[in-house]
């Protein structure tokens, strides 16, 4: 099938490499932490020392880095993509961003790559790192229509499912809208299950009964089992990223001028989780923030 460059080796860039393995492909990736490029040879792929050397291995690169400002390092800072480039006998390059990013950083970043040689597809991802892995992710894919054209064996493998969006940043703010809902749909069911336990009922037991009902949601699935057993160590999704994209979701409402009074508790929640040393639990663990408020 070809080669591909994954620049981050955290939850999702392991879910990504893992299927785009499956479907063929030879991964390069590249982590700033080595005892995540240990890991990612594990699962097949080829671990490489810098981020630059795995961009010009590869025309196309996924990029499953943390935030905003590590996508733009990768990108255009010393060292990356930009540069990679500029060395010559590299050939234009493809940037499949699929990290949650500040919108408007992102589309002035992808009007700059252009007259470089460097094409940016947006491609924030809907599901948690295992849905990824077992290809029930949802893409939500935004850029260049000839660009999403030529990158599109790499975008089918790592999603079976996407929506165009349009312009590069709409993909960030669909993403940032639906974890929006995602996220207040944890703490709903985060709060019911502590509720039925202050009330003396079986969590875990409650959880059944809680699936049969009216208040049903895909979350009770992803995440009830970890809320009700209090498991929260292994992550598919962590409070930290979380608790990333609120801070986007609080200033992108900030902009507009729109009040967002649910997902800032939910923020405060999620900084309470980061103060207890939670930050790296899966963001399940937003039942333990809710359970330690108290009357």
């Amino acid at each position: 099938m070809g080669r591909v460059g994954v620049i981050g080796a955290g939850l999702m860039g392991t879910a990504i490499t893992q299927r785009l393995i499956g479907a063929g492909f030879e991964v390069l990736a590249y982590d700033r932490d080595a005892d995540k490029r240990a890991a990612i040879a594990r699962v097949g792929a080829r671990p490489e020392a810098t981020a630059g050397v795995v961009i010009a291995g590869c025309e196309i690169n996924v990029l499953a880095v943390f935030n905003t400002e590590q996508v733009e390092e990768v990108i255009a800072g010393p060292g990356g993509g930009l540069d990679a480039i500029a060395q010559g006998g590299t050939g234009a390059r493809i940037f499949i961003v699929t990290s949650t990013c500040d919108p408007e950083r992102l589309a002035a970043l992808a009007q700059r790559v252009v007259p470089r040689g460097a094409q940016i597809v947006e491609m924030p991802v809907s599901g948690t790192s295992r849905q990824v892995a077992n290809g029930d992710g949802v893409a939500l894919v935004a850029g260049d229509c000839a660009t999403i054209y030529r990158a599109a064996a790499v975008i089918d493998a790592v999603c079976p499912r996407r929506h165009y969006l349009g312009a590069v940043g709409n993909g960030s703010r669909a993403k940032l809208a639906v974890n929006l809902i995602l996220g207040l749909n944890r703490a709903a069911l985060a709060e019911g299950l502590v509720f039925a336990s202050r009330l003396g009922l079986d969590p875990v037991a409650f959880l059944d009964v809680a699936r049969g009902s009216a208040a049903y949601s895909q979350v009770m699935d992803v995440k009830g089992d970890l809320m009700a057993r209090r498991e929260y160590q292994k992550p598919q999704s962590r409070v930290d990223q979380s608790l990333k994209d609120f801070a986007l979701m609080l200033d992108q409402a900030r902009a507009t001028g729109q009040d967002l009074p649910f997902a800032a508790v939910y923020a405060r929640m999620l900084e309470d989780c980061v103060a207890h040393g939670e930050a790296e639990w899966d963001n399940a663990a937003i039942a333990e923030a809710i359970a330690r408020r108290r009357s």
